[in-house]
């Protein structure tokens, strides 16, 4: 009954309203399709728009607080519109807003508040300089460069998101490049990757640490995604070769370690490192197998390596004693201490370390006994599968690791890079088939009798058909052979009848429950979904640690 219904579309009631000579920008704002007519680029609403006191209104809305007595419901409603308008991409508003400095210099003011800023306003002040940055770079980035406390201003409101996203968005959306080049040459003479390394300090709240550390892995990726982009290029960028400073990077451990602990500065200094040493990936093709390394796309500057490596002391430490945390009451007891985030990012910055294939990281691992101690906390934590996730990884990148070190002048013998050293202390000083076999049967008595399967069960299968390929066929057999076989006779025995049993019969029954659910997957992607889940650097963990 389609003809019941009043399928004609009336024209736009703003057409009306233009015909006044004295129409008010609020009472264009009150009609719901002015952002749409805007867009569409109506002339007769365009030029209405960008006259001088509107466009100065619709500043002063998204850069002042609406009034008070206003009801909440609408405070922000002009402020929203003022925004959208600002931000429809349409030329004559991006040029009055870009050639009218008055109108710059009102909306750059909004940075001068005192923090924190709003968020909301923050958003849109953020949102209308973005599309300058966009479509008037040249205009935007000469006017910025006049202004001596632009970047101290960027960092004292870094806590705020959409700063923090202003921030990325000059790195990012300024073209052409050589423009790119001197914006980032104007930003690193103003030091803002010391200023944000300055940021992660215990004195300062943890969103200002959080974004600051954002900000920098950003730096680092955007940094890296530039080299890709411009063929041939092996030159570092400007920001990205200054945060490689082994002086800057000794100045953010100085700052997590130096002073009082604080968790939140550590986690965001480790994530920084992480993201620097993050110059290739691990894959698991299938839970029987170790990961194969994706060739390296970028090398970690020695300066790097050896500021770590001079603090690996520190960072064991705080595997040992973490910063102070309330126990933590669980459906299986009170954990005290509880993992906590910050030592699931240092085991991760282990991993990265472990990629590398370094010699001088791998002796001095070694000698710290890094290895046993995050298998240690492997067995004691039995529900934390973060944890359990993330040392797994660690075993399985030492059992592939190269021999041959990445950089030629390191090399001096067959076992350049120590790998070797490394996996004999996994199998002599850390006793991994022992302690592999000894928690296999713990968990099968608790069950017997009535108790819950450990939760890190799954793993410890992953890392002994690990230990089974590398025996077979991996990087270092004949070295793993060689060990086992050297293990006394009860030992020996017992890890071939653990093999062709219970390793084999829980082999088969993932195999068999692995075909059975084939049919009911809801997209071929789901093997890769759970590889990139594998390895990704989401920080969902701190949420549940």
């Amino acid at each position: 009954m389609f003809w019941r219904f009043d399928l004609h579309t009336p024209s736009s009631h703003i057409n009306t309203l233009l015909v006044k000579e004295d129409v008010t920008l609020t009472e264009l704002m009150d009609e719901e399709d002015v952002v749409l007519e805007c867009k569409a680029q109506n002339r007769k609403l365009v030029e209405v728009l960008i006259r001088p006191q509107n466009m100065e209104d619709m500043v002063t809305f998204i850069t002042e607080e609406p009034s008070q007595d206003m009801e909440e419901k609408m405070r922000y409603k002009y402020s929203n519109i003022s925004c959208e308008l600002l931000t429809s991409d349409v030329s004559q508003i991006n040029d009055r807003l870009a050639e009218d400095e008055a109108l710059l210099m009102k909306l750059y003011k909004f940075l001068h508040n005192e923090s924190p800023l709003n968020p909301l306003l923050a958003s849109f002040f953020s949102k209308v300089l973005s599309i300058l940055f966009s479509r008037k770079s040249e205009q935007i980035v000469s006017f910025l460069r006049k202004k001596e406390e632009f970047v101290d201003l960027l960092i004292k409101h870094i806590g705020t998101s959409a700063i923090m996203d202003l921030l990325l968005r000059l790195l990012t959306c300024i073209e052409p490049l050589e423009l790119r080049k001197d914006v980032l040459n104007w930003l690193n003479e103003e030091k803002i990757v010391q200023k944000l390394i300055d940021t992660i300090h215990p004195s300062q709240d943890e969103d200002r640490h959080s974004n600051a550390s954002q900000s920098l892995c950003e730096i680092i990726r955007l940094s890296r995604d530039q080299m890709l982009q411009v063929q041939n290029s092996v030159q570092l960028d400007l920001l990205l070769s200054t945060l490689q400073k082994q002086e800057n990077i000794e100045r953010l451990l100085s700052n997590i370690f130096d002073l009082e602990r604080n968790e939140s500065a550590i986690i965001s200094a480790v994530q920084i490192l992480v993201t620097v040493l993050e110059t290739r990936r691990p894959v698991f093709e299938n839970h029987e197998s170790c990961p194969d390394m994706d060739s390296t796309a970028f090398t970690v500057s020695n300066d790097v390596l050896e500021a770590i490596k001079s603090r690996l002391k520190n960072f064991q430490d705080l595997l040992l004693e973490p910063p102070k945390k309330r126990p933590m009451k669980t459906t299986f007891g009170i954990l005290d201490p509880p993992v906590g985030s910050a030592r699931i990012n240092i085991i991760k910055l282990l991993s990265c370390l472990l990629q590398l294939s370094s010699r001088s990281i791998n002796l001095k691992l070694i000698e710290l006994d890094m290895p046993g101690t995050v298998l240690d906390m492997y067995f004691h934590y039995l529900w934390n599968n973060f944890l359990h996730t993330q040392v797994e990884i660690c075993i399985a990148l030492i059992l592939a690791s190269s021999t041959v070190e990445d950089d030629p002048g390191g090399s001096f013998n067959d076992d350049s890079t120590g790998s070797d050293l490394l996996v004999k202390h996994l199998f002599l000083n850390c006793h991994l088939i022992e302690r592999i076999l000894e928690a296999w049967e713990e968990n099968a008595k608790e069950q017997t009798n009535g108790g819950r399967r450990r939760g890190y069960m799954g793993h410890l299968t992953r890392i002994a058909n690990c230990i089974l390929h590398s025996y077979e066929k991996g990087s270092h057999s004949v070295l793993i052979q060689q060990l086992m076989n050297e293990f006394p006779d009860d030992i020996q025995e017992h890890w071939e009848n653990f093999c062709s049993g219970p390793l084999a019969e829980v082999n088969k029954k993932n195999t068999i429950d692995l075909v059975a659910t084939q049919n009911i997957t809801s997209s071929s992607d789901d093997d890769i979904e759970l590889v990139e889940t594998f390895f990704s650097r989401s920080s969902v963990q701190q949420c549940f640690i």
